[in-house]
């Protein structure tokens, strides 16, 4: 039979998803509303 404390006491994550989340924590997207206020000031500033 499987003892599961055991096995959850020797897993270990992927690699794999220790750099995906990695990736996708420390990426720096502007967000949709950053944009827009970009684009509001650039319109604002042409009048």
């Amino acid at each position: 039979m499987i003892d599961f404390d055991e096995e959850i006491k020797k897993f270990q994550p992927s690699l794999e998803v220790d750099e995906a989340e990695d990736a996708i924590y420390n990426n720096d997207t502007t967000d949709v509303t950053a944009v827009i206020d970009k684009i509001i000031r650039e319109i604002t500033d042409k009048q």
